[in-house]
Parts: structure tokens; C-alpha cells; sequence
């Protein structure tokens, strides 16, 4: 779905953010655009969340959930601006959930943004651009609003909602005795396979009787022995549901895309498909027939009458124009009305311009007529201020509408049926009782329920993004456009080339697309002073040949919008007749192309040995095909064409002797494309085997590899089977048997396992499934291994010994489903040959590493969702007790202060001889030389998550090796989390409890020793400074230094916090943040001071936020430009890093092309591509705890 969105990008901090070479455009950040016709707010995609907004979009529609959130407020939920208070209690995931609902109703924009949702989340860049599954995101979601909603009337508001039971009995066939058992569910699941519908599905699941008999007998407690019984589900006929939304996905079980279709229970969305845009309650109506749509006051009239204020700028009126008609003004009434604008200043009587005919609106003679009848008069404006045209027609009939991320559209139900099949299918299903009724106030009324403080703070961004809106159309007025000087022109090789430097040829100039063209033109004549006679303004193109003119801008009064003038647009300014005595042809038909011919020439003067060369020529796209010919000098002979749109495989196609009159452009072909020239009388494949060969095209695949994998006599490694989607597992095992002559025997004890694209073998599939049902695909290689596949109660894992495994190392094993994960983990010991209890089950993931640890021992496999073809790790270590964690502790000691490196190495001697310190890798240290990241190993800790950070301080002071520092007090100690071998995350506040860190089963810890007591507040950031040695590629040794942020995270207030530090004068400083694990620098400069000039919003010049992310622990470095003002922060160490880095890529690059040709032999005949899957990750939602 991404692509290589994932692999890393070295040089991404440097190319974008600062570096040498030709300065940009860049275009200032617009405002979000409105909503569209459906007056329904979208949700950005924030790179891979479609199924989180299509859960979200599903909530806010369901009226009762939506109400019941917004019933909770600040009193008991808190308020957002209390949470960074320790001692305030602030349930951030309602807040920011009851934030996105009043956006989605309310804010005038044509798509929301989660952002603030998912960090409440706790989620990083990292987890939103993972797809994760709808169905787990909804039990995860409800499962965090119930602990978020502890001590609050809304405790039980999940649980009100969505919960129901499903009643088992199991009734005795000899004593009649009923057993039954209750079981709790938020939503159910169903099989859908080869079942009419969703009835047939539920009925099978959970209302169908189950008989206990022959050798499946019960054991009856009443008659205490196995008798027949037979187990049905309680068939609740008491509710009735309707279905209101469905949540759709696209594509595969490993990725795709998600979207919803919503029924508008309350109708607060417009619905109007397009070819049903009707509007009989004001006398609106579409033009029926051509006259009336041949009549532009009709049209325009009618598309004013749909605005709400039915005013509109011009320019966006002819845009409703084009998608109202599916055509331009210009195209279809500008040769006989003239312009727009001029248009509407001749009919002043029907439309009325502002004063600077920027806007129009209707007179109000023209507004449609209303009943004199006082209740009808009263009736129709309740209608106009409350009710959305799509609800005029059926109140009670709420409408559905398809929402697909930021977009929202209508949608009829008979579509929806059609969406019930192929790969675009219903996943899940929401369904609201039927009973229930809405209140007449509710229809149509966004505000309904909506808290106070939520109302004023929408109505807010709804003026301020008004603002933004007008601020943001003044700086879009301008475009640049490139003028082409003609004198500074000559056509030679078939187009315009500069006679001159390309810098004299053509100027930039920054010009108001709301100008007209003869403004355009007056401009460049007060410009080109030199100029004489007349001027001629014409459109042109770049094209492969050159400069190429395409048609003539006619019309002052036309503006540049009118004129459909784009930004970066080629303007070639000429007579209009001729460059450097040439006459030019202009237009689309004569469009030069650059055309590649192949022909033979001899190789050398006096030379008989003929050689095929390839020389570039430009022809009129109108010219004929039998100028190639006339162009080469040589007699006619034959044609011989490959258009650019071929395979790698050259497909050559003779041009025939009749089609020699037709234009290049009518034999499809285009710029790039290849032209052989052969003699008539030689053959057609004289010159091909030379050159290229014929190709056709390949066979559709119906066929599938088998692979010998039994290791037998047989001289036969592999063989094709005919096959289609339709046919039997089995059939084809059996077949395959027999060409391969293997023994009959195998046919009671093999089994076929597709193989993946890096040729490891699969879980084996079902005899009885086809490869539809298996999801074999055609042309795809399969294994004949020995061995019985598993049946339908059983799973067929893989698992290894430790966490560094690579693909194909794995062990094999089949287990039933209902085996405890105990009795698991003894098996695969047994298996693989360990002793002892010391051991522990992780699951791995996609990208081949260890995932969270199967913890409930008792739970069986199946509970805990392990599917056959999972991965198990066999890890060594006994889990921590529930609710405690265990964790490694480093020691970590950044160099400070001169005379510290002989400390720190002291300590490495005095405890390298019998003690369990140990070395951590440093690779990419975070600071330039001379500091290094170096972390000692002291041990593995367990502690509880309810002990706080002193305590941890205090439990790690009593561990062996940190007993030898003789460390005199825990404040003494700072502790980070450990992220790629280097600390990362500042742990602060002692009192605080360990859980509320959301610390995790996976996080390592490290302790850094303090020379003096500190306390930082939590405004508090704490940056490692180093100050650079002039005239040296090199800094001192690193200062932490304290900033407060109370202020805001901006460029000035760190600057002067830096020149305080370091008594600089602030506007002789130059500092930077270092990215370690790039080895780049990116200098933090004085950018925040230049948005605040354009009023921009207070959050957009934050530190905290891209490109710079910064947080405690950041390097800073710090340049006195009073000694050195070069702009280069690098060192050599840097140097040395980078090319390290390079040269490690390149290796990595080397390896993956190793391991692609190692294993193309499995996919030499199916003609597969290889495509890595992308890793795997859990989702989760990090709440803290209010009880």
C-alpha cells in the first residue's frame, strides 16, 4: 500500500530544510478547504488510518453514543488545559474524542484532523502510518474509553451501548435437564462463506441446533453419564435492528483500504446525487433541455440560487459552471456572449457585482417567489434554514452516504448491494434498534446537544478560519509565469531553441492572475523597453525538441483565470508571424516530436561493412510517416515502429505501404518512440536479430508448479499441473504424485505447502479446499512435503530457539487448538531438544522480530487468536509476575567536564574484572566528537508498576555493580529510557508511579550519574549544548543546559536562552540541532519571527513539532560568529559516519540482491514478482489509570 515509504532516507534532514542551489517557490500553508455539497465533514488520512476514520466516522453518526460522550463534562472529565498538571486528573481520550465530534459537526471544513485524537492515543508518526484491522481497533477503542470513564456517570457507557449476552443451552435428551451458559459480547462474528446472507450466517452461528451423539456424546450432570444432547443458541426475537453503517475493505488480508457507508439518522448531511439535483421548494430547477442550457442567464441563475448566501466570487462561479454543464465558458459561451465578467456587467438588471467585480450575487427581483399565504411563507423558510435540499423530498427517509477519508459522497442503496461481492466486500456491521426514535429538534440540527464550551470554541475556528480563508486567497492571487523572449529565439531542428543564455531568453515574472491580458501585456511592454511593434502573447510548452508555440492569448479584457492561464506557465512573447525570419507553425496538430531512427550506414570511408545506428529527428506530428524517408535521403523502403509504451521485450510492427500517407500523430506515435528503416527488398528479420526479436503476449496462467520436497529417488525435481481456481486441493496432490513417479504410499502421507516469495515453505492447505478457498494463486510453486496436513482443530505453527532468527530456521509442529500456551511451551522444548522451566513464549512478527510475550500460560492458543502459519519464539526467561516489569539496566556517563574521561575509563578497569558490566554497541553516538554513547551493562531488574521512580532509583542503587559507585543519594540519578543503544526518553518527577510512564514489557533503562541535585519542572526541557571550536570541525565538551518553555517552544526564545548561557550577544550565535542517527545538522534559525508577522497560528513555529522534534537529551550546537561565520556545523566525524552509512546501505542492497537471486529459481518459471511484506505491528491505545 505504501511502497518503499519505509525504507530509511539519509539525507532527508539536509535536502529539505537547508543547502545551496537555485531558491524555490514554496507555497505558504492554506487553510482547509470548506465542505462540499453534502455540507459532511471527512477525516485526513494521516498515511495509513483509513479504518481508524471509518470507525470514527461510524460513532459520530450513532446518535445515542455521540449524545451520551457529550453528556460528560468538564466537571468530570477535566479540561484539556490542565493536562500537563501533575496533580490534575484529565481524561484525555473522551475530551479529544468529544473535540473531533463537535469538529465533524460544526467546523466549516472539508475534512478533520485525528492528530490530536492519536496522540492522546499515545501513538507515534511511526504507528499512523501502520494499517491495522477495523474490528481490533473497535474492541481496543471501547476497551480504553471504559478505563477512561472510570468514577464517571459514563462508566457504563460502552457497556449500555454494546453489550449483549448469548445464551448456550444444552438440553438432555433422556432427563430433559437444561444447562446453560452466558456469554458476554460487544460484537459478534460471523462466516459468510457459502451462505445466501447475513441471515443464514447468524443462524448458523448461533441458532442452529448442535446434536451430541455417537462418539461426541455430553456428559449430563443429572444423570451423571455421556447421553445424547443437543446445544442451541437463546433465539432473541424481541429486537429488531436496522443496519446504519458498514464499514468497507479493499484488498487483501495484509493490507488495502478502508471506507464506510453511513445512513444519516439524522439527517445532517445534503444529500443530492448529481444527476438528481432537484430543488422544487424554491422553484430551483436544472435546466431540462438544451435550450435552456444553451441559455447562460438560465444556468447562472440557477447555480446562485444553490449558494446558501447566494453570493459567490466569479472565478468560482465559472468553476460551477464546468462541473454543473461538463464544460468551460470559454468553450461553450464566450464566442457569443464574450467573457464572463463582461457578461455579467451587460445584464445588471439579473446580476449584481461587488465593486471590485471580484463577487456576484442575484438582485433580489430574482429570487424565486414564495406563497402569499402566511403559513406556506413560513413553512418554505423554516424548510431553507433547516433542512438541506436531499431532506426536502422524504423527512423520514434518512439517506446513506458513502465517506472515504477526507471525501464524502452520496449514495444510493441499490448501490450498496452492489458492493457486497468481489474484492470490495463488507467487513463490518453496525446496527441500531429499530424501536428507536429521534426528537423532532434533533433533524437536521448540528447543534443539537452540542456542550456550550464546545459551541463557542467550533464557532471560533469557524471565524478564524473565515479569516484565514481571505488571507490565504490575497496571497494566492499571484502565479509566476516564464515570458519567452522571441528575438532572443531561433527555430532550427524542428522548434525554438534560445539563440542566447537560457538566463537572457526567458524572464520570471510574478504577475495577479486577476489581471487581465491586455494588464499582462501592457506590463511586459514597460518591461522590454527595446521592443518595437506589435506584441504577441502566446502560450507555449517545453517539449523534448525544444520550445513549441501552442495558441495565442486573444481578449484583453479576459483574465488570467479567464484565459485559463496557469501558474508556471510558458509565455512566448513575439510578432505573432515569424522568429529570425522563420515562420512559425503553432498549434497542437504540429507539435514537433523527437523521433529515434534506426537505419544502416556504412562504418567508414571506403568501407563496404554496413553498420544499424540510431540518430534522433524532429517531424511535425501532422506530418506524414513517408518523410522519415525524405529526412534520411535514402529511396523508400520499409517501416518498422515500437512505440514507448513496450515491455522491456521489443515488439517491432511493420508500418503497411497504404498507411505511409498518415500523420506520425495517426500512427500512434509519440515523442521517444522507434522508427527501423530497412530496404524493401531485404527480409523483415534481417535487421530484428540484430536489434531486438518478436515478442507476443504471454498466456493467461493456468497451471501450478509442484516441487519435490519428499526427498526421494525420483529424478523428477518439479512439474506443472493444469489447474483452475475451481479445482481440488487434493486432486492436484494426487496428480502430481504420479508424474513425479513417486511412490503410491505418499498419497496417505504428504502434503502440498505454498511456497513464498523468498522460497520458504508455508503452512500446508486442506485436502479438501480449492484454490480459491486456499488462496493459491494460479502460476504460483507449491512444496509436496511429507507428512499430513492439519485438520480444522488443529494448528500448524513454526517456532525457534531465541530472537535472532532469520527466515527457513524454523522448527515445525502441529498442535491442537485448544492446548494451553503451559503445555505449548513443553512441546516445543521437547521438540527442540531444552530442559529446564526458565523459559517463555513471544510471538513473532512479520518483520522476523520478537513481539509482546504470550502471558496467560492457562489460556489456550486459540483464545489467544494463534492461527496456523504463526511464528513462536522460544525465549529464555521466566515472565515477570502480572503487574510487575523487568527490565535491563545500562549505566550511562556523557562526558561534561575536562577530567571526566579519566573517571569514566576508571571505572571501566575497575569493574571489567569480575563483574557483569559489559559494553553496549555505539554505533552513531549522539554528540560529535569527542563525546561518545557508552553504556555498561549493570543487570536485570524487577520491580513493580506501582512503585514509583524513587523507588526504581532506589532498587537499581542496590544491584551489585552500582553498589561499587558508592552513588550517595537517588537524587543523584537520572534515568532514561533506552532506544537504539542510546537514551532516548527522560524519565522525571520521582513520586510518579512506574505505569504511568506507559513504559512497556520491551523497555530498557539507563542511569546517569549528576554532580549536584537537580529538579526540573515540567516545562522544563533539558538540551546538551556544545560549543564549536573556531577555525576546528570540531566542539567542546557538551554543557546541559536547562530551558524553560513556559513561553512557548520557539526559535527566539531557545536562542536567547543559548546566549544567556554562554554570555553571547544573541545576534552573534548560530545554533543547530544534531540528528545522531543521520550524522546531519539542521539549523535552528529565527523563522517563528517571520510567521508571526503573517498572523499565523501560535502552534506552527513550535520546536516541538517537524522538521526539528525536539526533546530532552538533544545535542545543540552552538556557533560564535564572531570568530567563525562559515555556515557548515559538521565535523569530520560526520564525514566518517555518513560514509560508513553509505557503505553500509550499499552492503545491505548488495545482500538483498543475493538473497532475490538465490531464491529466483523457485519463481523462475511462475513469473511472480517479489515484493517484501511490511512489518508487523500490535496495535494499542495507552490510557492512564483513574481508578
Amino acid at each position: 500500500m505504501f511502497g518503499n515509504l519505509f525504507e530509511e532516507d539519509y539525507s532527508s534532514v539536509s535536502s529539505s530544510q537547508y543547502g545551496s542551489g537555485k531558491k524555490l517557490k514554496t507555497k505558504g500553508l492554506e487553510p482547509p478547504a470548506p465542505r462540499e455539497f453534502t455540507k459532511l465533514s471527512g477525516i485526513r488520512n494521516q498515511g495509513g488510518t483509513c479504518y481508524l476514520s471509518s470507525l470514527l466516522q461510524t460513532l459520530h453518526f450513532t446518535p445515542e453514543f455521540r449524545e451520551a460522550l457529550f453528556s460528560l463534562g468538564p466537571e468530570e472529565l477535566g479540561s484539556l488545559e490542565d493536562k500537563d498538571k501533575p496533580e490534575a486528573k484529565v481524561r484525555i481520550i473522551p475530551l479529544q474524542l468529544q473535540r473531533l465530534f463537535a469538529q465533524l459537526l460544526l467546523v466549516d471544513q472539508e475534512a478533520a484532523s485525528t492528530t490530536d485524537l492519536t496522540d492522546s492515543f499515545g501513538w507515534t508518526s511511526d504507528e499512523e502510518m501502520r494499517q491495522h484491522d477495523v474490528q481490533e481497533l473497535n474492541r481496543i477503542l471501547f476497551s480504553a474509553l471504559e478505563t477512561s470513564l472510570v468514577g464517571t456517570s459514563g462508566h457504563d457507557l460502552i457497556h449500555r451501548l454494546y453489550h449483549g449476552t448469548i445464551v448456550n443451552q444444552i438440553v438432555c435428551k433422556e432427563c430433559k435437564n437444561v444447562s446453560e451458559r452466558q456469554e458476554d459480547f460487544l460484537d459478534l462474528t460471523v462466516a459468510v462463506k457459502n451462505v445466501s446472507g447475513l441471515e443464514d450466517a447468524l443462524w448458523n452461528m448461533y441458532v442452529e441446533e448442535e446434536i451430541f451423539d455417537y462418539d461426541n456424546l455430553y456428559h449430563c450432570g443429572t444423570c451423571d453419564r455421556l447421553v445424547k444432547a443437543a446445544k442451541s443458541d437463546m433465539d432473541d426475537m424481541e429486537y429488531m435492528y436496522d443496519l446504519f453503517s458498514v464499514i468497507i475493505h479493499k484488498g487483501g488480508c495484509y493490507g488495502g483500504h478502508y471506507h464506510v457507508y453511513i445512513k444519516d439518522v439524522d439527517h445532517l448531511g445534503n444529500w443530492q446525487c448529481q444527476e438528481e439535483i432537484s430543488d422544487s421548494a424554491v422553484n430551483l430547477k436544472a435546466p431540462q433541455n438544451e435550450e435552456e442550457t444553451d441559455d447562460p442567464l438560465v444556468v447562472l441563475k440557477a447555480i446562485l440560487l444553490q449558494e446558501e448566501a447566494n453570493q459567490i466570487p466569479v472565478d468560482q462561479l465559472g468553476q460551477k459552471l464546468l462541473i454543473k454543464t461538463g464544460i468551460s465558458w470559454n468553450k461553450k459561451y464566450r464566442k457569443q456572449h464574450g467573457p464572463l465578467r463582461k457578461f455579467l456587467r451587460l445584464h445588471p438588471q439579473v446580476f449584481l457585482l461587488s465593486t471590485d467585480e471580484s463577487t456576484v450575487s442575484l438582485q433580489r427581483s430574482h429570487f424565486p417567489q414564495v406563497p402569499s399565504d402566511p403559513q406556506s411563507h413560513e413553512q418554505i423558510a423554516h424548510t431553507l434554514a433547516s433542512e438541506p435540499p436531499g431532506l426536502r423530498d422524504n423527512i423520514s427517509c434518512p439517506h446513506w452516504f458513502d465517506i472515504n477519508d477526507s471525501k464524502v459522497q452520496p449514495i444510493k442503496e441499490k448501490d450498496i448491494m452492489q458492493q457486497f461481492q468481489g474484492k470490495e466486500s463488507a467487513y463490518m456491521l453496525f446496527y441500531r434498534k429499530a424501536t428507536l426514535q429521534r426528537p423532532s429538534e434533533a433533524q437536521a440540527n448540528p447543534r443539537y446537544r452540542v456542550p456550550c464550551h464546545l459551541l463557542k470554541e467550533m464557532d471560533a475556528a469557524n471565524v478564524l478560519l473565515q479569516t484565514r480563508r481571505a488571507e490565504c486567497d490575497s496571497a494566492n492571487s499571484t502565479f509566476e509565469l516564464h515570458l519567452h523572449l522571441g528575438p532572443h529565439y531561433r527555430f532550427f531542428n524542428g522548434a525554438l531553441h534560445p539563440a542566447v543564455s537560457q538566463t537572457e531568453s526567458v524572464w520570471d515574472l510574478t504577475f495577479d492572475k486577476r489581471k487581465t491580458v491586455g494588464d499582462l501585456r501592457q506590463s511586459i511592454f514597460q518591461l522590454l523597453e527595446f521592443w518595437e511593434g506589435d506584441m504577441v502573447l502566446s502560450v507555449a510548452k517545453r517539449v523534448p525538441a525544444g520550445l513549441h508555440v501552442y495558441h495565442t492569448l486573444d481578449g484583453d479584457e479576459l483574465t488570467l483565470g479567464e484565459a485559463e492561464i496557469a501558474d508556471e506557465e510558458d509565455i512566448f512573447v513575439w510578432n505573432g508571424v515569424e522568429v529570425g525570419g522563420v515562420q512559425i507553425q503553432t498549434g497542437f496538430d504540429c507539435e514537433p516530436l523527437l523521433l529515434h531512427i534506426l537505419h544502416l550506414e556504412l562504418s567508414g570511408e571506403g568501407s563496404e561493412c554496413e553498420q544499424l545506428v540510431e540518430s534522433p529527428h524532429v517531424f511535425p506530428a501532422n506530418a506524414e510517416v513517408g518523410t522519415v524517408f525524405t529526412a534520411l535521403g535514402t529511396p523508400e523502403g520499409v517501416l518498422l515502429m515500437n512505440s514507448v509504451e513496450s515491455t522491456d521485450e521489443e515488439c517491432w510492427t511493420a508500418i503497411p505501404q497504404e498507411d505511409m500517407k498518415k500523420t506520425f500523430r495517426e500512427q500512434g506515435l509519440r515523442n521517444g518512440s522507434l522508427i527501423l528503416v530497412q530496404d524493401s527488398d531485404s527480409d523483415d528479420n534481417s535487421l530484428l536479430s540484430k536489434q531486438g526479436r518478436w515478442t507476443s503476449s504471454m498466456n493467461e496462467l493456468n497451471w501450478l508448479q509442484v516441487k519435490n520436497f519428499c526427498q526421494s529417488g525420483s529424478e523428477e525435481k518439479q512439474v506443472q499441473i493444469a489447474v483452475t481456481m475451481h479445482t481440488v486441493v487434493f486432486d492436484i496432490r494426487i496428480k502430481a504424485i504420479k508424474e513425479l513417479k513417486l511412490m503410491k504410499e505418499l498419497a496417505e502421507n504428504s502434503c502440498l505447502r505454498p511456497i513464498d516469495r523468498n522460497g520458504r515453505l508455508l503452512c500446508p492447505v486442506p485436502d479438501t479446499s480449492t484454490l480459491e478457498e486456499a488462496e493459491v494463486k494460479m502460476g504460483s510453486s507449491v512444496g509436496l512435503c511429507l507428512g499430513k496436513a492439519p485438520t480444522s482443530s488443529q494448528l500448524f505453527l513454526f517456532f525457534a530457539l531465541g530472537t535472532d532468527i532469520h527466515p527457513g530456521a524454523e522448527l515445525e509442529v502441529i498442535v491442537e487448538e485448544t492446548l494451553s500456551v503451559r503445555d505449548c511451551l513443553k512441546i516445543m522444548l521437547e521438540k527442540s531438544g531444552q530442559q529446564g522451566e526458565m523459559w517463555h513464549l513471544r510471538k513473532m512478527d512479520w518483520c522476523y522480530e520478537a513481539g509482546e510475550p504470550l502471558c496467560e500460560e492457562d489460556a489456550t492458543l486459540k483464545e489467544l487468536m494463534i492461527c496456523s502459519g504463526d511464528t513462536l519464539l522460544l525465549t529464555e526467561g521466566k515472565l515477570p509476575s502480572p503487574g510487575h516489569l523487568k527490565m535491563p539496566i545500562w549505566w550511562y556517563q556523557p562526558e561534561r567536564l575536562s577530567g571526566h574521561r579519566e573517571s569514566w575509563d576508571h571505572l571501566n578497569c575497575a569493574f571489567s574484572q569480575g563483574s557483569s558490566w559489559g559494553a553496549a554497541p555505539t554505533q552513531g553516538a549522539p554528540g560529535p566528537e569527542p563525546a561518545e554513547v557508552s553504556l555498561l551493562y549493570l543487570g536485570d531488574m524487577e520491580i513493580s508498576e506501582e512503585a514509583t521512580l524513587a523507588e526504581l532509583k532506589s532498587k537499581a542503587l542496590a544491584l551489585p555493580s552500582v553498589l561499587k559507585l558508592a552513588v550517595q543519594s537517588t537524587s543523584l540519578l537520572r534515568v532514561w529510557t533506552v532506544e537504539s543503544k542510546r537514551p532516548s526518553r527522560l524519565l522525571r518527577t520521582g513520586w510518579r508511579q512506574l505505569k504511568e510512564y506507559r513504559l512497556g514489557r520491551r523497555t530498557e533503562l539507563c542511569l546517569e550519574l549528576l554532580q549536584k541535585e537537580e529538579d526540573l519542572g515540567p516545562r522544563d526541557v533539558l538540551l546538551r549544548t556544545q560549543l564549536r571550536i573556531p577555525g576546528e570541525r570540531a566542539y567542546s565538551l557538551a554543557k546541559d543546559l536547562v530551558w524553560d518553555t513556559t513561553r512557548g517552544w520557539t526559535a527566539g526564545s531557545l536562542r536567547q536562552r543559548v546566549a544567556d548561557f554562554y554570555s553571547l550577544p544573541v545576534e552573534k550565535i548560530e545554533i543547530a540541532k544534531y540528528f545522531p542517527e543521520k550524522f546531519e545538522w539542521l539549523p535552528i534559525s529565527s523563522w517563528n519571527q517571520q510567521i508571526a508577522k503573517r498572523k499565523k497560528k501560535k502552534n506552527q513555529d513550535t520546536l516541538q513539532g517537524g522538521p526539528y522534534y525536539l526533546k530532552d537529551g538533544d545535542t545543540i550546537g552552538i556557533k560564535n560568529l564572531l570568530f567563525d561565520d562559515n555556515d557548515d556545523f559538521s565535523t569530520i566525524r560526520d564525514d566518517i559516519g555518513k560514509e560508513n552509512q553509505k557503505r553500509t546501505a550499499l552492503e545491505k542492497k548488495k545482500s538483498r540482491e543475493v538473497q532475490r537471486t538465490q531464491s529466483s529459481d523457485v519463481f523462475s518459471n511462475s513469473g511472480m514478482p517479489t515484493r517484501p511484506r511490511g512489518p508487523e505491528a500490535s496495535l494499542s491505545i495507552h490510557v492512564a489509570s483513574f481508578r
